[in-house]
């Protein structure tokens, strides 16, 4: 299978979720640009995530979207401002290209309204959802912190990108809402996972 065949997994959610960290976590490596300031990232970028137990899939992290209820752009945070239009129309065209959608929230500010509405148009597109509790750093308070984005009737796992909690189990959740493949794919790739061949 070449590299443009593979499946892709889709990062959204609004700005300063965490998409980022959690993209180069993922991929196992800094592509990404990450800082606490929201909108750093504004443009779709696509990584690798491979590993010895499992077929590679693409990996997209997009830009924060702020969208209302009519899926219309509000105004974002300041670094976002004059983007906002831009940045929706690549999270939709990364949407209408993904095989698997990873809405990704903030754990430690709970459920807001950006993530009502984002959950609400992912929902009518049909295609797998699976929620990212970010932000969570252990087991202890997992269960407070998960408790109200139960709301949102997706399947979803707690996971702190920023130290790695959880994110295996993440790629195991991601690989079975994966279409499945022919058998023999991963087989395709290399050890360092270049397309062999």
């Amino acid at each position: 299978m070449s590299v443009c065949s593979l499946p892709k997994v889709i990062l959204m959610g609004r700005p300063n979720v965490g998409k980022s960290t959690l993209f180069n976590r993922l991929i196992r490596s800094r592509r990404a640009i990450t800082h606490d300031r929201p909108g750093v990232t504004r443009d779709r970028m696509e990584g690798m995530v491979r590993s010895r137990g499992g077929a590679p899939f693409i990996l997209v992290d997009t830009g924060g979207v702020t969208m209302d209820g009519h899926e219309s752009v509000v105004e974002g945070p300041h670094g976002l401002r004059g983007f906002e239009e831009d940045i929706l129309r690549q999270a939709k065209e990364a949407i209408a290209e993904g095989a698997v959608i990873c809405l990704v929230v903030d754990g430690r500010e709970g459920l807001t309204p950006f993530d009502e509405h984002l959950a609400a148009h992912l929902r009518r597109t049909g295609k797998p959802v699976f929620v990212v509790v970010n932000k969570v750093d252990g087991l202890e308070r997992e269960d407070l912190m998960l408790a109200e984005f139960h709301e949102l009737e997706f399947p979803l796992l707690a996971v702190s990108a920023e130290h790695g909690h959880n994110i295996r189990a993440l790629e195991e959740e991601i690989r079975d809402l994966l279409p499945d493949e022919d058998g023999g794919d991963a087989a395709e790739f290399s050890e360092d996972g270049e397309a062999a061949g």
